[in-house]
């Protein structure tokens, strides 16, 4: 039996939308999203102040999002009137990071599977716990996957090359101006500049912080922060490596109680940088 003019088999369909979805969220600017010692850190560059990519979802959830800002906008509205109504049907400790990132799952998946176009967007719920073991950062990409990520995740743009940054200068516990240059240096291309400061969206989850835990970084805040990150001290200069062209000058003759000659007190810079 022919196959009908036009067939495609179901693999080629999938492979057509994932292709399609990929490139448009390629298309636009990288976010990263990283644990610190207070919390979690939203950092992404956006020349946009009305059309956000970082959002709250509820008092201890946070969203970000790249691709089609349409779609993803209906995605966060659709998790606050879930988060809202299950807070104020059952009691706000039962809306949980895991339970939005299944929502999200379940609707990514069905539209991937059912639509003829898949939403271009891959989006990160947030959770900020008590404590940084109860913290939760869950990748959610085009077709329901969800990815459930430690320490940080990066999406959109060059999202490989931007987590391999990450993954090199990433560590644990560090503070939030710390955190800040590390994500700001990822999100950078080698000998590329820095988005100036009128040009990034920056948000936190602080766990330190009563009951909604959102805070979005802006003006005169984010200014200070960012200088905090330029004032961390320089790699101490490394010792000459060539011996002295003159030698010591030998002790005089015949003074037997001189002291032999001894090097500086103290420990010996060896040029190395400070961990």
């Amino acid at each position: 039996m022919s196959m009908p003019f036009g067939y495609a088999s179901p693999e080629q369909i999938m492979r057509d939308k994932a292709d399609y979805a990929r490139k448009g969220i390629a298309r636009g600017r990288s976010v990263v999203t990283l644990q610190y010692v207070d919390g979690i850190l939203f950092v992404a560059p956006n020349p946009s102040r009305a059309l956000h990519k970082i959002s709250e979802i509820y008092d201890r959830i946070g969203f970000a999002a790249v691709g089609r800002y349409n779609e993803f906008e209906e995605l966060r509205l659709g998790g606050i009137r879930y988060a809202d109504i299950n807070g104020y049907t059952y009691d706000r400790s039962d809306v949980t990071g895991r339970g939005l990132a299944n929502l999200y799952a379940s609707n990514l998946g069905r539209i991937f599977t059912e639509s003829i176009k898949s939403l271009e967007v891959e989006v990160v719920v947030a959770e900020v716990g008590d404590t940084k073991e109860g913290d939760a950062i869950y990748r959610l990409t085009f077709d329901g996957s969800v990815f459930d990520e430690h320490g940080f995740a990066a999406m959109g743009g060059q999202a490989e090359a931007v987590a391999g940054r990450l993954k090199e200068r990433y560590r644990e516990s560090m503070s939030l101006a710390d955190a800040l240059e590390v994500a700001l240096t990822a999100l950078t291309e080698p000998g590329g500049e820095r988005p100036p400061v009128g040009q990034l969206e920056v948000a936190v989850l602080d766990r330190n912080r009563e009951h909604r835990k959102f805070l979005r970084l802006t003006g005169a805040r984010l200014e200070r922060l960012l200088a905090q990150t330029s004032k961390s001290p320089a790699a101490p200069a490394a010792p000459p490596t060539t011996p002295p062209t003159t030698p010591p000058a030998a002790p005089p003759q015949g003074s037997g109680d001189t002291p032999p000659p001894t090097g500086p007190e103290g420990d010996v810079d060896d040029g190395s940088s400070p961990l």
